[in-house]
């Protein structure tokens, strides 16, 4: 059974409330809708085409066609430049299987770099990945006997999302007091390990050498 409503009709008609894009884009959305419960092409209804315009309408009071090239331009440029762990940690990975394979695959690789920049060998740690539902990141940690590291995005916020403290052996999950890093931090493992070697007081020596998973 079809059925048919007047409303995006009405909308077409005084576009006056649309002002912003999401909110164009919605109607359209929704009006799309319509045609299809409907039976009606929405490549023809006359509701869709004055919304499509009215949405031309919004986007002509944003800056010209060369300004925003130009911020495309440098906005790849900049995330080409970034690993591919800060990019996902600043746009989330909730309810994006793809984004959180990618961050459990990514997150698990650095935890491995940085065991290697504490000079650890592989029985004297664990990586492990806990998934979590898909309204969450999960988080993946690196075990050690002497600390604990933690990766996960959302719970303490921004440029905290790395967890780390002392602990006792590796069945210790408590430990000492919390610090925090940020995933910028995590992906630059020689420098890190440093930094994880001079607050925990650890005692295990960290080479000098800079060595970052950028690029």
């Amino acid at each position: 059974m079809t059925f048919d409503v007047a409303f995006r009709h009405q909308q077409a008609l005084d576009p006056s409330a649309l002002t912003t894009i999401g909110s164009t884009l919605h109607a359209i959305s929704k009006a799309m809708d319509d045609c299809r419960n409907a039976g009606v092409s929405a490549e023809e209804d006359p509701a869709v085409i004055l919304l499509a315009r009215h949405f031309a309408a919004v986007c002509d009071t944003r800056p010209a066609a060369s300004e925003l090239q130009g911020r495309c331009m440098q906005a790849i440029k900049d995330l080409r430049g970034a690993p591919v762990l800060v990019t996902l940690a600043h746009r989330g990975v909730d309810f994006d299987a793809a984004a959180k394979n990618a961050f459990h695959s990514e997150g698990q690789k650095a935890m491995r770099a940085l065991a290697k920049a504490l000079q650890l060998e592989s029985g004297q740690y664990e990586v492990r990945s806990c998934r979590g539902g898909p309204a969450v990141s999960g988080e993946i940690i690196l075990h050690t006997e002497k600390c604990y590291v933690q990766l996960s995005l959302g719970l303490c916020g921004l440029d905290k999302e790395v967890l780390y403290r002392t602990c006792r052996g590796r069945d210790d999950y408590t430990g000492g007091r919390n610090y925090f890093a940020g995933v910028r931090d995590l992906v630059d493992p020689q420098r890190f390990a440093r930094r994880i070697v001079h607050e925990l007081q650890l005692d295990c020596p960290v080479p000098e050498e800079a060595e970052t998973l950028f690029g």
